[in-house]
């Protein structure tokens, strides 16, 4: 690798200088302020890197932990991989901060990012769509030929940058590959791969910044030998931390669903058409696959939800509509095999048959305890899951393979001061952890508000009840508010309720793709954002458009969801208590995250409203109370409009 080597012998005498008022960090960034906080976050980490030590690194919102991790791994001259927790995250890390680092370096130094594969345009599959005798709707065909007219242009074939077909497109499908119809090097159009070409610069990359699906996914097909598209990192730093052990569980399992099926079926009859129109049983295996989905679809009925699996197992319906489908995978699976000889096209789509066969049965016939079964049904689709257990084992033999020096971060990892919550989820027994708090002056910028007389989450009209210790907030705030639920329901209730009752803009998570709704409020200045999960974190509003942070209740999880309800009654087994040992850690750090929306930076200011009484009236409230930062405290009303007013 080339660029520099100081690796251990960087003095830490000279890391201070660089975060210091007249250092390389305020030589490149216009009105930079040294933080101590900072400073020490990354000494800390410099000192990890240097003794080949695991750190646990904790840094409060306002802190600068990018840069505090960036710059001790750089100067280590060693191969570094940042992994985030979500693909804009990512493109701020590459696109942002990494050039303004480039600058302050002593030495250059060799960056690349990669996505997921899905993210890359497929050359041969569009060009396969655009000669198709499928036939399209106009609106696909237009969308295709845009995608057509980008892909002579676009230098890297990252979907992200076509303006004017969305990502969420389903045409996407058409232009893009997946593990299982990539040709490999036996595509013609490999040479020219950008998904190829991305990964060579991962490889030859000094700084690699990848995301947690990434990361999980290439560790989840190492062990059938196709691992090893993330370079061997000698320093992993993973951002958003908090989140990786969802996404692990995810990648660790096996999920099937319907679209899979689907797409398996609608490539098996391009190919037929293509090459293989004298195998007539070819077409109507295919045909017959998609037609048992759609049966299997509707027996699953009207009803959005996640279940357990032995309620599948109690419905005779569904269980001969899962007997079917799997009869007719077993049907294409043998044409396609005789069909397999013709062309390298039909032989992938024997190959992917083969093995979804396979994941089918291992989820239809799986009673070993170790997994936990489980479905979904989505509007036009379902999804069949089994998932680990317990991922901790898996996650420790995953750095064994990876002999790096692993940094785990986020402002969010430890419960009233002990990290063993995170550390146990992924085994983490001997790591090194470190707090800072957040640099804000959270007594003099924000106030929390906790009124007396709410009612209990479980009163069966506690929105409209608690709606009625809202508005007065959102009056006194002028808008300016994030209203953040726990639910989906509890967030269409609270909308019907505040229709007509507001003089500001409602903006309602759903309505409109996210990023645009971000970017409405933040225009408006003055309007009031209803939303679940997805806006609890990663979400930046600087400034007075955000002054006020409001959550319907503490964020525990629904107890009904099949794998939190597994691993639930598994620690029970094992002796553990785990409302204490799980579902209170994992809810506070969920908290901790919404309110990191309020106060962004030194001149934020804001009040926090917690609408759920059981802060005070259990004794695990005190948990809760210890990890909300050092705001002012009040009961009163008055004084929400007193800090308004001032």
């Amino acid at each position: 690798m080339q660029g520099f080597r100081h690796s251990d012998s960087y003095p830490v005498t000279e890391l201070a200088s660089f975060f210091s008022h007249t250092g390389a960090l305020a030589a490149v960034i216009k009105g930079y302020q040294p933080r101590a906080a900072q400073l020490e976050m990354a000494q800390a980490i410099q000192a990890a890197i240097a003794d080949h030590k695991h750190l646990l690194a904790e840094a409060g919102t306002g802190t600068g932990k990018t840069f505090a991790y960036l710059v001790p791994a750089l100067l280590s001259g060693q191969k570094v991989l940042v992994s985030t927790g979500t693909k804009n995250l990512q493109d701020q890390l590459f696109n942002k901060d990494l050039p303004v680092l480039r600058k302050a370096m002593p030495t250059p130094f060799m960056a690349a990012l990669l996505k997921g594969r899905s993210n890359y345009l497929c050359t041969y599959r569009l060009k396969n769509a655009l000669t198709s005798n499928m036939g399209f709707s106009k609106e696909d065909a237009a969308a295709l030929a845009k995608i057509n007219a980008w892909g002579k242009r676009t230098q890297t074939g990252d979907i992200a940058d076509i303006a004017d077909v969305p990502e969420t497109s389903p045409v996407w499908y058409l232009a893009t590959s997946t593990v299982e119809n990539c040709l490999g090097q036996d595509c013609p159009d490999y040479a020219e791969c950008f998904l190829v070409k991305a990964r060579k610069k991962a490889q030859e990359a000094e700084v690699l910044v990848v995301n947690h699906h990434l990361l999980c996914a290439d560790w989840s097909i190492r062990d059938n030998g196709f691992g090893e598209l993330l370079p061997n990192a000698e320093v992993v730093i993973i951002d958003e931390a908090h989140q990786l052990a969802d996404v692990a569980s995810n990648f660790l399992g096996i999920n099937i669903g319907a679209k899979q099926l689907n797409d398996l079926a609608q490539d098996t009859l391009i190919e037929y058409f293509q090459d293989a129109t004298d195998i007539p049983a070819l077409r109507a295996a295919a045909e017959d696959l998609e037609h048992e989905i759609k049966d299997l679809r509707l027996a699953f009925g009207l009803e959005l939800k996640r279940g357990e699996w032995q309620e599948l197992e109690r419905n005779p319906k569904i269980m001969a509509g899962l007997q079917a489908v799997k009869a007719q995978l077993q049907r294409l699976d043998a044409q396609l095999e005789l069909a397999s000889v013709k062309t390298k096209g039909l032989e992938t789509c024997f190959k992917r048959a083969h093995e979804l066969l396979q994941q089918f049965l291992l989820i239809l016939e799986d009673n070993s305890g170790k997994w936990i079964r489980w479905y979904e049904v989505h509007r036009k689709t379902f999804t069949l899951s089994r998932t680990p257990l317990d991922i901790a084992s898996e996650f420790r033999l995953f750095m064994q393979h990876h002999k790096a020096t692993w940094i785990f971060t986020s402002a969010t990892l430890s419960v009233a001061n002990t990290f063993d919550h995170f550390a146990t989820h992924l085994g983490l027994t001997e790591a090194r952890s470190q707090s800072w708090g957040s640099p804000f002056d959270y007594p003099q910028q924000s106030l929390f508000y906790h009124p007396k007389g709410l009612p209990h989450p479980n009163a069966p009209n506690f929105i409209p009840l608690i709606v009625e210790f809202v508005l007065p907030v959102l009056h006194a705030s002028k808008g300016r508010a994030f209203f953040l639920f726990t639910s989906h329901r509890a967030l269409q209730q609270a909308e019907s309720l505040l229709k007509g009752q507001l003089d500001y803009p409602l903006l309602v998570q759903g309505s409109r793709p996210k990023a645009q709704l971000l970017e409405q409020f933040k225009k408006a200045g003055n309007a009031v954002l209803l939303g679940t999960a997805s806006f609890w974190e990663g979400v930046d509003v600087r400034g007075e458009a955000l002054s006020c942070v409001i959550i319907d209740k503490l964020p525990f999880a629904s107890p009904g969801d099949p794998v939190l309800k597994a691993r639930l009654d598994a620690m029970t087994q094992q002796g553990k208590n785990p409302f204490f040992e799980h579902q209170i850690p994992a809810a506070v750090i969920a908290l901790r995250q919404g309110i990191g929306r309020l106060i962004r930076d030194e001149n934020d200011r804001g009040v926090l409203m917690v609408c759920d009484p059981r802060l005070l009236k259990r004794a695990y409230g005190q948990l809760f109370l210890d990890s909300v930062p050092p705001m002012r405290r009040s009961r009163d009303i008055k004084d929400v409009q007193a800090f308004f007013m001032e």
